[in-house]
């Protein structure tokens, strides 16, 4: 999905606007039957702290199941999402039932990807050992620089979805998540980026994810919104972790005809439910090859928005 309007669902529950309900007075729902989204809006008079003391104490905090985290900051810039976190880990203990977290649920009207400053996730893994879902949206790189760690290895013993959405990538990150111990994860998705934007998650840093010996529950492989595509369709067409795949997504990037022709001169890949192409670079010749071979056999296949096939450099869905 490219980056265009909030999301009105998340982890099975409709999103409700703290900040908009407390300034106009409104009712609060029950604290476990909706998404908590907290955000600051660019004239917010209220610091985010302030935001996030006033939430905790206007709901049954021990009641909350997902939140979505919005801009934190207001109109004095763009600050890292440290202070933010670190509030939201330091409040574990009043937050026994949170299962799910977004952090970084900003547009592009909003702010462009590549300026969302984030910080290192570890802390919160450390204090949420519950948390079922994670999405993290942001400039998870440093533009060729040496990243901090926005993640180190750990085990996790009931993580099941991990996100990142991100227009660069950096290898650290992709690093780390490979080395980390996730028994029940069951869905990755991860948005790699562009070179342009400070991607430099290579083959080699994927490889332990696309064997798949040290993931034994996923399903769902996202390698999307890459400039890398073709490189990935290449891997993958012999990668190990495919036959326990359930759905598989290469969306959002450059996949051109010859990525695609490796995916289907590689395994079989008709025990696929859904395989997500959306946002490529497909000639009409590729897509009805996929459409014989994969759609005839029962995989539903996402062949939406051809790019232009003139382009002399082909685009990430989601970049700056």
């Amino acid at each position: 999905m490219a980056i265009g309007r909030h999301i009105e669902e998340f982890h099975g529950l409709p999103v409700f606007n703290v900040e908009a309900a407390l300034a106009d007075g409104k009712p609060l729902p029950a604290a476990g039957e909706v998404a908590w989204r907290l955000h600051l809006d660019y004239d917010a008079d209220e610091s985010f702290e302030q935001l996030w003391e006033t939430f905790l104490g206007a709901v049954d905090s021990t009641a909350v199941r997902a939140l979505v985290i919005g801009s934190w900051w207001g109109d004095d810039g763009m600050d890292p999402l440290t202070e933010p976190l670190a509030l939201i880990v330091r409040s574990a203990g009043r937050l026994p039932a949170l299962r799910a977290l977004f952090l970084g649920e900003v547009t592009y009207e909003e702010n462009e990807i590549s300026w969302i400053q984030p910080a290192d996730l570890t802390p919160l893994l450390e204090a949420y050992p519950r948390l079922e879902e994670l999405v993290a949206r942001g400039a998870y790189s440093t533009y060729g620089e040496v990243p901090p760690p926005y993640l180190r290895p750990l085990r996790h013993e009931h993580l099941r979805t991990l996100r990142f959405e991100s227009g660069g990538l950096s290898g650290t990150v992709s690093r780390a998540i490979a080395a980390c111990e996730l028994p029940v994860l069951e869905r990755l998705e991860l948005w790699l980026g562009t070179e342009w934007y400070g991607a430099d998650t290579t083959l080699d840093d994927l490889a332990p994810l696309l064997d798949g010996s040290g993931l034994p529950a996923l399903r769902h492989l996202g390698l999307e919104n890459s400039d890398l595509s073709d490189q990935l369709a290449a891997a993958l067409a012999g990668a190990p972790v495919v036959a326990q795949l359930s759905t598989l997504s290469l969306a959002l990037g450059t996949l051109s005809d010859q990525g695609a022709a490796a995916l289907l001169a590689g395994q079989p890949l008709t025990h696929l439910a859904a395989l997500d192409l959306h946002h490529h670079y497909l000639s009409e010749e590729m897509r009805q090859r996929l459409e014989d071979t994969l759609g005839a056999a029962g995989t539903a296949l996402d062949l939406s928005q051809t790019q232009n096939l003139d382009d002399d450099r082909p685009y990430v869905a989601n970049g700056e």
